[in-house]
């Protein structure tokens, strides 16, 4: 349960530096200013605003097509088309306008209009099935933009790029996105790896929340995520702090699950989707659906899903002990009016997983049974006249349970009980001064018991304040954030530690051609010690190792540059950045030679590192219907006072493919390559390169109301024998080999 004392704890400190500022005049003219703009901003607007509106059709038969996303990319404004096709924007300020229409698997069209004061401009778009599409995000930056227009390098992946990739837990699903890798301990443990950062220094959201699972401090934690539900997945690759906290200093994977969350406003009538895959190799079987019924200012929504896998085989043979399920149900209930709108769901996940043999672990096959209890939620309070129109809260009560059933079953438990909450407030838009403000804040309850009873119970309780705001001095962007964190761990019969510290950010991006721009960014970043760092101690076969954390640690701190160059052409669409960290107190396993239960004795250490890498990815239109694809990613880890490689780092990656669609169809070859790694950490051992061959064709059949994907996958085709270097069984349990995959989804709307 959450407590209150967190709260009594802050808000009297909070109440003092309140009352101390508001001794100074620099805040009496901080309320004169808001006054003004809440009195005299709106009604200025209001007589000089424009309306935009039209149609989306679909080319082939020009039926009007509903439920297509349209964005006026510099308002960061979005709207979906109504039954009939048409949409409207209202109280449009005067000016020239960016308008991208957006529905998966569609194209997008992306067009230029001008607003007059006062008047009405009409914009009408016509989609058709193509093979390269816009993607679009919120979480880079927490409003709805094109990941052009991004200042991180972002990708979004949509419901139907989703349903051929579901997989019993995320890194599976993800792996080989560009900058993404997956560490395993099996295929249900996997989790994602981004540019070369794991652990706690990746943070996995649900709806920009955490997901409370356990998954960051054991190689075999898994992070099972329901993707058949999911609208959305979007990957922030490098330090995503200012919003979401110091667990993303490496990167952030945020799990959109549902349409309402991402378009606020009520939604008449009945939308769903079904999913279903059947798969060889590994026996994969899965299927899932869900709706969304609106009447008046209502909704109501649920989803369910189930998915299993047998042992999966290798050119060497089955791997043992390797077989998957998961079982996923939702529920949940929503008003949607004018002024704002909540929404409330519950969420119950349940499944288990196999731990593949290692020989030299005395305790045998091991399985992770898990239960997984959410209750979240969303709400928006609008004040249109206000100046802060809108202010948003979200809150996540999750209960995680973690059973490892070995020969008998008194194996370990761990529960991990926690309360997150996110306000964020934004900023009426004045001159050229643009942004949003916030707090955010977790209480956890975790506790273990158990023959790997590692750490003792320990209450961690955070709360943090930040801004992002955005200066628009056209054609160039500038943005500026600041974040302060201030975490608390207070373990049973210990004394309790205090970590507080500041991130900061400042960015820039402009135009360089038409459809091109450079983005540039540097990005200071604090991370406090995680739990398992601090309070660990004994025999942790997860992570292969006997591990001694240090209650003594101190916080990470982190100075990265990154630029990347982005384009968006008719021809041509790609990106290329280039990233570099310096970080101080970098907190590692470092092994001290000796051994312990059969297990390598490794201590956490501190040192200072680097990272450094490049990604790259480009479609080329080489006609209408045919582009190529290649894409490449390379990161290189260090230690800066010994130059050792830090332990489990991605080699050097490559794709190349084609993308081919012929009225409803597409195939799709690709090729993916990676170099062998042999810049390896002390307890590590060299992976060799290997060149693996996929392939896929579809059928996509899209109406007004309705769209359907049929798709068959080819995995592996010459059946290689390869290793993931990520995986910490990977000299025991190669990666999957020769597979077909059949997958069926359709969207209802």
């Amino acid at each position: 349960m959450v407590s209150s004392s967190m709260f009594r704890h802050f808000l009297p400190r909070q109440a003092a530096c309140y009352g101390r500022f508001g001794q100074r005049k620099g805040w009496m003219r901080g309320v004169a200013l808001t006054l003004a703009l809440a009195l005299g901003g709106p009604a200025a607007m209001a007589q000089t605003s424009g309306v935009l509106r039209g149609t989306a059709r679909f080319e082939r038969n020009d039926a009007p097509l509903h439920d297509v996303s349209v964005l006026i990319v510099k308002l960061g404004r979005s709207v979906r088309t109504a039954p009939d096709g048409s949409y409207e924007f209202r109280d449009v300020p005067p000016g020239t306008y960016e308008v991208v229409a957006h529905m998966h698997p569609l194209t997008d069209e992306r067009r230029t209009v001008e607003v007059p004061p006062g008047g009405v401009a009409v914009l009408d778009f016509q989609l058709r099935l193509a093979p390269v599409h816009q993607e679009i995000t919120v979480t880079a930056s927490g409003k709805e933009q094109t990941t052009l227009e991004a200042i991180q390098s972002v990708a979004s992946l949509e419901q139907l790029e989703l349903a051929p990739r579901l997989a019993a837990s995320l890194g599976e699903a993800l792996d080989n996105q560009n900058g993404v890798a997956k560490r395993s301990f099996g295929p249900g443990s996997s989790r994602p790896v981004i540019r070369g950062f794991d652990g706690d220094r990746v943070l996995i959201l649900q709806d920009g929340l955490p997901t409370g699972t356990l998954s960051s401090q054991s190689g075999d934690h898994g992070e099972p995520v329901d993707l058949s539900a999911a609208e959305r997945v979007e990957i922030v690759r490098g330090p995503a702090t200012l919003l979401y906290g110091p667990n993303a200093i490496g990167g952030v994977v945020n799990v959109i699950s549902s349409h309402h969350l991402i378009h606020q406003h009520p939604h008449e009538g009945v939308r769903g989707y079904v999913n279903t895959s059947a798969g060889s190799n590994n026996g994969l079987a899965s299927g899932g659906a869900g709706f969304e019924v609106g009447r008046g200012d209502w909704l109501v929504s649920g989803s369910g899903s189930g998915l299993r896998t047998r042992d999966y085989g290798t050119p060497l043979g089955k791997v043992r002990n390797s077989a998957t399920r998961a079982t996923h149900t939702a529920a949940g209930v929503g008003r949607y009016r004018d002024r704002g709108f909540f929404h409330v769901e519950y969420g119950l996940g349940d499944g288990r997983y196999g731990i593949p043999e290692v020989p030299f672990l005395e305790e045998g096959p091991v399985d992770i049974g898990w239960r997984h209890h959410s209750v979240r939620w969303n709400s928006t309070l609008r004040q249109p006249a206000s100046a802060l129109p809108e202010f948003r809260l979200h809150a996540a009560y999750t209960d995680w349970r973690h059973h490892e059933i070995g020969h008998d079953d008194h194996g370990t438990r761990l529960s991990n009980r926690q309360f997150s909450y996110r306000g964020v407030w934004e900023q009426r838009t004045w001159g050229r001064l643009s942004g949003r403000f916030g707090f955010s804040g977790l209480r956890r309850a975790y506790r273990a018991r158990g023959e790997e009873q590692l750490a003792p119970p320990v209450t961690q309780d955070g709360i943090a304040g930040f801004f992002v705001e955005e200066l628009s001095l056209e054609p160039v962007q500038v943005q500026l954030g600041a974040r302060f964190d201030a975490t608390q761990y207070r373990p049973e019969d210990r004394p309790r530690r205090w970590f507080k510290g500041f991130s900061g950010n400042v960015a820039i991006r402009a135009p360089l051609w038409t459809n091109g721009a450079v983005a540039a960014s540097y990005n200071h970043s604090f991370r406090p010690p995680a739990l398992e760092e601090l309070y660990n101690y004994g025999p942790h076969p997860g992570n292969l190792a006997y591990e001694i954390g240090d209650p003594d640690l101190k916080p990470e701190r982190n100075d990265g540059l990154e630029v990347a160059v982005r384009h968006a052409g008719s021809r041509l669409r790609g990106d290329v950045s280039l990233f570099y960290y310096r970080m101080s107190d970098f907190i590692f396993l470092s092994p001290t030679g000796e051994f312990e239960h059969g297990l390598i004795e490794a201590r956490y250490r501190q040192g200072a590192s680097r990272y450094m890498g490049l990604e790259a990815r480009a479609a080329f239109g080489l006609s209408r219907d045919v582009w190529l694809k290649i894409g490449m990613d390379a990161v290189d880890a260090q230690l800066r006072e010994t130059r050792m490689p830090l332990p489990r780092i991605p080699p050097v990656r490559g794709k190349i493919g084609l993308d081919v669609h012929f009225g409803g169809f597409g195939f799709e070859p690709e090729l993916v390559l990676a170099n062998a790694q042999r810049q390896t950490f002390l307890t590590e051992t060299p992976t060799p390169g290997y060149a693996v061959w996929n392939f896929s064709a579809s059928y996509t059949r899209a109406s007004t109301h309705f769209l359907h994907l049929f798709s068959v996958s080819v995995f592996n085709a010459a059946d290689r024998l390869y290793r993931n270097h990520l995986s910490l069984i990977k000299d025991f349990a190669p990666e999957i080999g020769r597979g077909v995959r059949f997958t069926y989804s359709m969207r209802f709307f």
